[in-house]
């Protein structure tokens, strides 16, 4: 089906602009900084779907998207278009029905949580959720069911197009939002992954090479320091008023500002090497 054009999408008003809207960080070029976001956006393209991506990189640039939520299966978003009324459309993934092997599999490799929380998205990932049966981004275009309240009949219109662009810088922005979309949320995920997988990395015998001598052959050395103590404090190279600049200024009952001057020169005289 074509319009009388020639074109095979619906004509339609112009754009109506709106204030306050989710812009896009990217100003020019491709979207997304990291590598994660560069491979949705890669992933969505190798599906067919990439092709009709750029119609709606300017509506992300311009604003037109209002809100963006992420939750576990479902991307939600209210985008202004031409009509008056804002469209309201879905991008929904089926969870990962089964996170116990992906969370196993997190859990065995303590760098994975640490990356995660530092807004690093392991380079393995991917490959974790491959070896679980379960993938970390789309696979097929079927995988991906979009809805949207505009009468485009094309899949996916512009205002999806942009959805998919904000939240390629979403997930650059926070690499647990690519997870929550899969099914968890940060909180829950670091709670199965339990305390000890956050701090250390769980190598057995790691430390059954060290040896410690006897308690006895080194009490007589207990108390002294490792390394000989200097024989006078060391202290910092700052201003000898520092402090005074850092207190507040006393009220009028106690000289305001002038008790401040009257000080300075006795912490300048106290600071005098003897």
């Amino acid at each position: 089906m074509t319009t009388p054009s020639g074109s095979p999408f619906p004509a339609y008003g112009k754009t109506k602009k709106v204030e306050g809207g989710i812009k896009a960080r990217s100003v020019r070029g491709t979207i997304g900084e990291t590598w994660w976001s560069r491979r949705f956006i890669a992933v969505l393209e190798s599906l067919g779907v990439g092709g009709r991506l750029g119609r709606g990189k300017n509506y992300a640039r311009q604003g037109q998207v209002l809100s963006l939520e992420v939750a576990p299966g479902v991307v939600s978003a209210v985008v202004q278009g031409s009509r008056d009324e804002p469209y309201t459309l879905t991008i929904r993934f089926a969870p990962v029905p089964d996170w116990r092997p992906v969370e196993d599999a997190i859990a065995a490799r303590a760098l994975f949580s640490a990356q995660l929380l530092a807004g690093e998205m392991p380079a393995a990932l991917e490959e974790v959720f491959d070896a679980a049966g379960v993938p970390l981004f789309p696979r097929r275009s079927r995988d991906l069911v979009m809805q949207c309240s505009c009468p485009d009949y094309a899949v996916p219109c512009k205002h999806i197009a942009a959805t998919f662009y904000l939240l390629a810088e979403a997930f650059d922005a926070d690499p647990f939002q690519i997870l929550l979309w899969r099914g968890r949320g940060r909180d829950e995920l670091l709670a199965h992954l339990g305390p000890a997988t956050l701090f250390e990395e769980q190598v057995p015998g790691v430390f059954d090479e060290v040896r410690l001598p006897p308690l006895d052959e080194v009490i007589d050395r207990y108390w002294v320091a490792p390394v000989p103590l200097p024989t006078r404090p060391t202290t910092l190279d700052t201003a000898t008023d520092l402090l005074l600049r850092q207190l507040p200024t006393p009220g009028a009952g106690l000289g305001g500002s002038a008790l401040i001057e009257r000080l300075r020169p006795l912490y300048a005289a106290f600071a005098v090497e003897e």
